[in-house]
């Protein structure tokens, strides 16, 4: 059976845990957690954040295992509608990472959020 993307969405795992923009700068600013944009460069150069860093979503897997070793890192995970974050943070949680978060704002929520103070 092939799952439409709302059903996909819906089989999501209970553990990634959602939060909203301004619920993850907060907690950026507790826990020293790194918030990745896993949107498109060209999507990014459009509708800029103050992301960490953007890793698009197709090469996250491979980048993130790169720079971050530690599996207890805190993560907080956004794309333009929180479709993408989801998704990823599902797959950051398989890879054996612990502290994942998907911000599911929409992006014009989110660029209005400072995640660097």
């Amino acid at each position: 059976m092939i799952l439409n993307m709302q059903q996909r969405l819906q089989s999501i795992s209970p553990t990634v845990r959602k939060v909203t923009a301004k619920e993850a700068a907060k907690e950026c600013a507790k826990n020293n957690g790194t918030v990745i944009d896993v949107r498109e460069p060209s999507e990014c150069e459009t509708s800029p954040s103050t992301a960490n860093i953007n890793i698009p979503r197709g090469v996250l897997e491979m980048k993130v295992v790169e720079q971050f070793k530690n599996p207890d890192h805190p993560f907080y995970i956004h794309c333009a509608s929180g479709v993408r974050a989801q998704l990823a943070a599902e797959q950051l949680l398989k890879m054996g990472y612990t502290t994942v978060n998907a911000i599911t704002c929409d992006i014009k929520t989110i660029e209005h959020i400072n995640f660097a103070e």
